[in-house]
C-alpha cells in the first residue's frame, strides 16, 4: 500500500478505493501506518469528508481489521447503541428485555466519555460484576442467558482503537465520518443482524442541535445498512437527564426500581419500549414496531426482563440474588446533602453537560485516563423541565465522598438550572425516526 497516495487522494477530494482503505486500516492496526500519517488522515477527513461510499468502505475496513464474530444461534443477534447522555441507563433495561423476547444480545459497551456516563462503569458498581469476558465466555453466556454486556476485546476493531487515540489528541473527534466509522466498526464486528441507534440531542448530549443529531443519525443508518446490517435510529431528547439520577450505582438503583416495578421511571420505560420495538422489528421477531413495543412492555411487566437481568449479573460474577437484594448490594456514599433551589419559579433550562461534569468531579467519572471511578457518588432525585419550584426546595440530592465535594457539586447543580416565571412545555422524549 502507498499510504501517501491515500492521503493525497483524500487531500484532493478524490475517491479512495475500498481496497486502499482496507490496507490503510490494516496498517493502523499493525503499526505500519505512522502516527503522523494517521493524524494527517484524520485531519483531511475532517476537512474533506469521505462521502457515503468512502464512509461505508472505511467502516468495513476498520471492522475487518480485527476479529469479526460469527454466530449460529436459533434467533437474531441484535444490539443497540446510544451516542451518550446524562442518566442514560436504558441499555441495562433493554438488553435483558430483548433477550426475554427471543433475541440474542452481545452488547459491546463503553466507559464514561467526557461528561457522559458509561454502561460498563454503571454495571461495575455491582459487586463482582465482570465486563471483560473472553470470546469463549461470551459465546457460552449468550447460549445460556441470551445477553451479555461487555467491553470490547483488544481483537475487536484494533484500527479504530489506534485512530481514536490519534483523534483524541489532534482535535478531530468531531468528524461525522470518523464518528460513524468508529461506532459502527465495533458494533458490526460483533456480528449483528440488526442494530437500533439512540442519537441524543440537547444540552447533555454531544450533538447539541437537531441539525447535528440528524446529520449523525442519517450517516450512521446509511453506513450501517450499506455495510449489511439492518439499522434504524431514533433521535431522542437530552435537554434534561433521562433518569432522575446521574451516577453509576444511583442509575442502577433507578434501573432496578423500574425492572422490578418498585418505582417505574416513565421516560426509561417508554424509551426502552420504543428502542426495543425497533430492534425486534428489524430482527424479524416482531411484525412491526408497534408489535415489538408491546412485546418489550410485556417482558418488563411480567418480570421476565428482570429475571434475565439477574441471570446476566450472576453469569458475569455479580451476586446471584441481586434482583431480590439489590438495595443491600449496591454501595452508598457517606455524604448526602439536598441541593436547594435559589429562586421561586419554573424550571426553564437544564445544562446537562454541567450536571455530567459535576458527577465527574465528584469522582463518578474520569478527569484523566486511568482514574478510579467511585461508584457510589452522583446526583439523585433531580427536578425536571417545567416543574414548579420554590427557593430552598430541593432540586435534587448530592451523594459525595466528602463535605467539600458535596458543597462544590451543590453550587454546580444550582448553576446548571435555569428558573423563570413562565411554565415551559416539556420536550418530547423522541424527536424523529430515521430509517
Amino acid at each position: 500500500m502507498d499510504t501517501r497516495a491515500v492521503l493525497e487522494a483524500l487531500r484532493d477530494g478524490r475517491p479512495i478505493a475500498p481496497d486502499a482503505l482496507a490496507a490503510f486500516a490494516k496498517g493502523l492496526a499493525d503499526g505500519t501506518v505512522s502516527d503522523a500519517q494517521a493524524a494527517a488522515f484524520a485531519m483531511a477527513t475532517c476537512w474533506r469528508g469521505l462521502g457515503e461510499a468512502g464512509c461505508i468502505a472505511l467502516t468495513r475496513a476498520m471492522r475487518d481489521s480485527g476479529r469479526v464474530l460469527e454466530w449460529h444461534l436459533p434467533g437474531p443477534v441484535i444490539d443497540k447503541h446510544s451516542t451518550g447522555g446524562i442518566g442514560d441507563c436504558v441499555s441495562l433495561l433493554l438488553a435483558p428485555a430483548l433477550a426475554a423476547c427471543g433475541a440474542y444480545v452481545p452488547m459491546i459497551s463503553g466507559r464514561g466519555l467526557g461528561h457522559t456516563g458509561g454502561t460498563l462503569d454503571k454495571l461495575e458498581s455491582i459487586p463482582g460484576f465482570r465486563t471483560g469476558l473472553t470470546e469463549g465466555q461470551l459465546r457460552a453466556q449468550l447460549e445460556h442467558t441470551r445477553c451479555a454486556i461487555v467491553s470490547a476485546s483488544a481483537e475487536i476493531a484494533p484500527a479504530d482503537r489506534r485512530l481514536y487515540a490519534i483523534r483524541d489528541v489532534t482535535g478531530t473527534v468531531a468528524s461525522i465520518d470518523l464518528i460513524t466509522a468508529s461506532i459502527l466498526s465495533k458494533k458490526l464486528a460483533a456480528g449483528l443482524e440488526a442494530l437500533v441507534l439512540d442519537v441524543k440531542c440537547g444540552s447533555g448530549a454531544f450533538m447539541k442541535t437537531m441539525a447535528e443529531a440528524e446529520e449523525l443519525a442519517r450517516a450512521l443508518v446509511t453506513t450501517a445498512q450499506g455495510a449489511g446490517c439492518m439499522t434504524s435510529a431514533l433521535i431522542t431528547d437530552m435537554s434534561q437527564p433521562l433518569a432522575t439520577a446521574a451516577g453509576n450505582a444511583l442509575e442502577v438503583i433507578e434501573v432496578m426500581e423500574t425492572l422490578t416495578g418498585t418505582s417505574i421511571n416513565a421516560a426509561l420505560w417508554d424509551l426502552t419500549a420504543a428502542l426495543g420495538g425497533e430492534a425486534l422489528a428489524l430482527g424479524g421477531i416482531a411484525a412491526d414496531v408497534a408489535d415489538g413495543e408491546g412485546r418489550i412492555i410485556a417482558a418488563l411487566e411480567s418480570g421476565a426482563a428482570a429475571e434475565v437481568f439477574g441471570r446476566m449479573v450472576a453469569a458475569q460474577g455479580g451476586p446471584a440474588d441481586f434482583v431480590e437484594r439489590w438495595p443491600d448490594r449496591l454501595p452508598s456514599a457517606p455524604v448526602m446533602l439536598e441541593i436547594p433551589a435559589l429562586a421561586d419559579g419554573f424550571i426553564t433550562a437544564i445544562d446537562g453537560q454541567a450536571l455530567g461534569n459535576a458527577v465527574v468531579h465528584l469522582g463518578g467519572g474520569r478527569l484523566r485516563e486511568g482514574d478510579r471511578v467511585n461508584p457510589s457518588v452522583g446526583l439523585s432525585d433531580l427536578a425536571g423541565l417545567g416543574e414548579e419550584i420554590g427557593a430552598g426546595v430541593p432540586l435534587g440530592m448530592v451523594h459525595a465522598a466528602t463535605e467539600a465535594q458535596a458543597e462544590a457539586a451543590i453550587r454546580a447543580v444550582q448553576a446548571a438550572y435555569g428558573i423563570g416565571e413562565a411554565a415551559l412545555e416539556e420536550p418530547p422524549l423522541i424527536w424523529k425516526r430515521i430509517a
